[in-house]
């Protein structure tokens, strides 16, 4: 009997904190779980890795508000800012209040619409290009140059389809 207490208390224990979470959100990482519902989540990427079996993005989740939106959680969040300014100043308002990671395969055929990235290397022939349809693979180029334009310092907007990313569209942000 005195051995059966033995074992069961710590597996009592586990099955606990495997339960509750356990451990603290703050720069942790997990994997996106697969499901039929499509979803629709506001990102910072943290970065993108790609390999034999597909392409992995890991992103920090955001909320974005815009217009009357931003102007009342700008307001709740940051009431002295808001006296002073009168709503935000360029009418949206990011909220994150987590650090917590997480990944998702990009599917193949994924579309990726841009406002402004790197066409040429040459920081004069930076201009914005209104929902630019690019492919994948030139996302992904230039997403890793960053002499230019850093593109992880905007937002995305993620379409996830069956666990996948189907679509990527960058937030521009002045």
């Amino acid at each position: 009997m005195k051995r059966i207490k033995m074992f069961v208390l710590p597996a009592l224990l586990l099955l606990i904190l495997s339960l509750t979470g356990g451990t603290s959100s703050l720069g942790s990482q997990a994997v996106a779980q697969s499901g039929a519902e499509e979803q629709h989540i506001t990102v910072y990427i943290h970065s993108l890795k790609s390999s034999g079996d597909g392409t992995l993005l890991t992103a920090d989740e955001i909320n974005w508000y815009q217009g009357a939106e931003a102007n009342r959680v700008f307001a709740e969040r940051e009431p002295e800012s808001y006296a002073e300014l009168g709503g935000t100043p360029d009418d949206y308002y990011i909220v994150n209040d987590s650090n917590a990671l997480t990944q998702y395969p990009i599917a193949p055929n994924a579309t990726v619409t841009m406002q402004i990235y790197d066409h040429t290397g040459n920081p004069g022939d930076l201009d914005i290009k209104w929902n630019e349809p690019v492919t994948l693979d030139a996302f992904l180029k230039a997403f890793a140059k960053t002499d230019v334009i850093d593109l992880s310092s905007f937002p995305y907007h993620l379409t996830i389809e069956n666990g996948e990313i189907t679509s990527i569209v960058q937030q521009y942000i002045p």
